[in-house]
C-alpha cells in the first residue's frame, strides 16, 4: 500500500478549543478513511505544522494520488472547525523520498 504524508500549517486556535483538539480532529478525520501510521507536531519557521502519515489502498497511481488529496482536504476541513489553518501539502513516499503529489 502506498504511503502518503499530509502537512498542514496551523496559524491559530478558534475560541474555546484547546491545542490538543487540533491533532485529535486531524487524526479522527483522516482515520475514517485510511490507516494513520503516525502523527506529529513540528514548528517550522516559528509556525506550528501538523504532519500525518497514512496509507492508501493500492490501485491505479493517479487514483491513489487523487484519493490522498481528497482525504487531506477532508482532514483540513475537520481541523478548520477548531483552528485557523494555512498551507496544506500532500506528499507521496517514492523510492525512499517524499515527493509532492
Amino acid at each position: 500500500m502506498p504511503s502518503f504524508q499530509t502537512r498542514l500549517k496551523i496559524t491559530g486556535l478558534r475560541p474555546g478549543n484547546p491545542p490538543e483538539a487540533v491533532m485529535s480532529a486531524a487524526v479522527e478525520a483522516l482515520g475514517t478513511r485510511h490507516h494513520v501510521e503516525s502523527n506529529q507536531l513540528d514548528i517550522v519557521a516559528g509556525i506550528p505544522q501538523i504532519c500525518l502519515r497514512f496509507m492508501v489502498p493500492a490501485g491505479e497511481y493517479q487514483g491513489e494520488n487523487s484519493e490522498a488529496r481528497t482525504s487531506a482536504a477532508m482532514m483540513r476541513d475537520a481541523v478548520e472547525r477548531v483552528a485557523v489553518t494555512g498551507s496544506l501539502y500532500v506528499l507521496r513516499r517514492t523510492r525512499g523520498k517524499w515527493a509532492p503529489v
